[in-house]
């Protein structure tokens, strides 16, 4: 792939990216105590170098998060109240007051970007560590800080930035660009509220839809829209900027972040791949003017789509905060940009020259992180949330790191986003890191709740991806290829059978539990697997799993699919100390495979079984005898919640005939808008929940006629 050419560099030497004042320093007051205005990885990621530095913190948390970590990994923690008490600026101010705190950390999301908060913060004489009210509100403001890159220079995406917000005079913008266009609320981040429109027809809808979702994620204001035109084939590229009160401005490198679902990023990696050099600087050097031009002083990121068509690139907007993906930079940068940003909040120099800098990313390479999310990529990336039933991280060392607000037993609730961890490894150079987030990845074993893991293994081992062949649409560019199903190999059902036959006779379990398949006198068993894979067309499909003990340890196992089956003779095989969960330990002919079972305590039939680097999940199936003295019968004719969630609307009325694929419910979770579609061809019966309704997992939200529910 071509590297991308400059059009807009400026004629500037490169040492002036370090300006410096000769004034007299401004009274340098460290910080002694601090409030974190956050919660869960980002709190304690605050905490930790906090308390490193010696300043006393406090922490804030919701009932919600009342059990949280960030809740207890300060002996001074306050209460909240309600789910939304994290967007309550003037008590938090006032928290602030009453318990004597000099300062305030407000960490990224909720108040962060907030700044008649950080005005309030100014007011009552609370130190705010980030920029001025000022600057955050001319780059809080979309539209107002367009208008301030374009005077100085910088070159921005065309569209409508303007205050005519009615549907019909948008639209008319829309067309007088063009389409495709893009929808964002002027008050965006995280792609809350951002809309694709590749035609007319669509627009009203996801102007609508962008509106209500701009709403409920940033309050009053948020429903404001830009129009840009959308760039086909962008890339997402930022670059992290640091100033302090003296006329100091360094950029620490530049983040690419392309690849992405829901407008939100999912990899991030440093320095960005397929760049030259004198493209790289003249980004760096319209990030120092962006950050200068509204007298900009702490951490901030500067956003630029680059277009792969044109080799362009334009300014997108100003994160006046700390990012999610900070720790990219300090892998490459060797810092703690948290700490420099105590240091600058206290009224101290940058700790670090452009040079110095600079000098620090050739020595330390490359670095990737990957956000370890409770969500489920092969529907969609629907949200999920539930209990870590089981948590099994990575080693770290210094160049493996893990920021985590979730230890195994906690909840990740549906109140907030389900980002669970972020994981940050670091290598010579960018193909070591992505092999090395790979080895680690593997490493990650979580049970509860559905996650991106899998997910991520799989872009780690893309040849587009490794190529750094990278874009905004890469997901769905190569979606054959990240969403194939997955072959499980016979030997996983072998260790299945006999990792759960060792479990529930050790557990010495009741009738029920023995009843799956006994053999004569206990030396023979039998027990039958669906695969939980829902990119596999034949999913439900039936593996039976038949095994005889011969001896101590010694099994011949024969495993059935379809008409073809394969048999293991003299495999040895015995339980392995585990600290949780059911480990068991296999010989193969010439093989050696050690496998890490666990079986949901909400749903003794699903288990969930770690082996060579690979999550499978398997439905156990109790003997047909069982479900017919029992009376079960699987779910049909209808469509549940994926997930907790809130009911917006109702897309079909009881009587209407739907069509494979048609819209029927719209729902909220985590402050993202699902649209929920018909599995199939029917007639609706039942409309279960009305708009306003809040539903838990599992819930049925529709029911179809019976006789309708076979697709043509």
């Amino acid at each position: 792939m071509r590297s991308i050419k400059p059009k807009h560099l400026r004629q500037r030497p490169f040492s002036r990216y370090l300006s410096t004042n000769t004034s007299a320093l401004s009274h340098i007051v460290p910080i002694t105590s601090l409030l974190i205005a956050n919660r869960g990885e980002i709190a304690l990621r605050i905490n930790k170098t906090a308390e490193r530095l010696g300043i006393k913190t406090t922490t804030l948390y919701t009932d919600p998060d009342a059990s949280s970590q960030h809740a207890s990994c300060s002996p001074h923690s306050i209460g909240l109240g309600a789910a939304n008490g994290y967007l309550d600026g003037e008590k938090i101010v006032k928290l602030a007051k009453q318990h004597g705190i000099q300062a305030l950390h407000p960490g990224y999301g909720f108040l962060s970007e907030n700044s008649s908060f950080a005005r309030r913060c100014e007011q009552e004489g609370i130190v705010f560590v980030g920029p001025p009210a000022q600057a955050m509100a001319d780059m809080g403001d979309k539209a107002r800080s367009k208008e301030i890159m374009t005077k100085a220079g910088v070159p921005c995406v065309p569209g409508y930035h303007g205050s005519e917000q009615g549907e019909a005079e948008l639209l008319e913008h829309a067309k007088r660009i063009q389409f495709p266009v893009l929808l964002k609320s002027v008050r965006g981040g995280g792609g809350k509220g951002m809309r694709i429109v590749m035609e007319e027809s669509e627009f009203l809808q996801k102007l609508q839809s962008a509106r209500a979702e701009a709403r409920a994620s940033f309050g009053e204001g948020g429903e404001v829209m830009l129009v840009e035109k959308y760039i086909v084939r962008p890339r997402h590229v930022e670059v992290q900027v640091f100033a302090d009160k003296h006329g100091n401005c360094v950029t620490l490198g530049e983040r690419d972040c392309s690849v992405q679902r829901r407008h939100q990023k999912i990899l991030e990696e440093s320095p960005a791949p397929n760049m030259d050099h004198v493209t790289r600087l003249d980004l760096w050097e319209k990030a120092r003017t962006v950050a200068l031009a509204v007298g900009y002083v702490g951490a901030g990121t500067v956003e630029f789509i680059l277009d792969k068509d044109t080799g362009d690139f334009y300014f997108m907007e100003m994160n006046t905060r700390l990012q999610v993906e900070h720790p990219v930079s300090e892998m490459v940068t060797g810092t703690d940009l948290v700490e420099w940003q105590f240091r600058i909040a206290a009224g101290e120099k940058l700790p670090l020259t452009q040079k110095e800098i600079l000098e620090r990313i050739h020595e330390r390479g490359a670095a990737i992180e990957a956000r370890i999310y409770a969500e489920t990529p092969e529907r969609g990336f629907l949200p999920d949330s539930g209990k870590l039933v089981h948590l099994k991280t990575p080693k770290t060392n210094e160049d493996i790191r893990i920021d985590a607000g979730f230890v195994e037993g906690d909840t990740v609730t549906e109140a907030y986003d389900g980002m669970i961890a972020k994981l940050i490894v670091r290598g010579r150079d960018r193909g070591t890191a992505i092999r090395k987030m790979e080895l680690a990845l593997r490493d990650y074993e979580v049970v509860g709740l559905s996650t991106n893991i899998e997910f991520l293994k799989r872009l780690c081992r893309s040849p587009a991806f490794i190529e750094g062949d990278v874009e905004t649409g890469f997901i769905e560019k190569w979606k054959d290829e990240l969403f194939n199903p997955v072959v499980i190999k016979p030997e996983v059902y072998v260790q299945a059978a006999l990792g759960v036959s060792a479990s529930q006779q050790a557990q010495a379990l009741e009738p029920h539990g023995e009843s799956l398949g006994f053999g004569a006198n206990g030396s023979g068993r039998k027990f039958s697997f669906k695969p939980l894979d829902v990119l596999d067309q034949r999913e439900g499909e039936v593996v039976e799993v038949s095994f005889t003990q011969k001896g101590n340890s010694l099994f011949d196992v024969r495993v059935q699919k379809d008409k073809d089956a394969q048999v293991f003779e003299n495999l040895i095989s015995s339980p392995a100390s585990a600290s949780d969960g059911a480990a068991i330990i296999t010989f193969f002919p010439h093989m050696r495979i050690e496998t890490t079972i666990i079986q949901d305590p909400d749903n003794d039939n699903k288990i969930t079984l770690f082996q060579r680097g690979t999550k499978t999940e398997l439905s156990l199936l109790s003997p047909p005898w069982y479900e017919k003295a029992l009376g079960l019968k699987e779910a049909t004719a209808s469509v549940a919640a994926p997930m907790p969630c809130k009911i917006l609307k109702n897309e079909v009325k009881e009587g209407d005939r739907v069509v494979r694929g048609a819209p029927l419910v719209v729902i909220e979770s985590m402050k993202m808008e699902t649209v929920i579609r018909s599995p199939q061809d029917g007639v609706i019966k039942k409309l279960a929940h009305k708009e306003g309704d809040k539903c838990k997992a599992g819930t049925v939200l529709v029911v179809f006629e019976e006789e309708d529910t076979t697709s043509e």
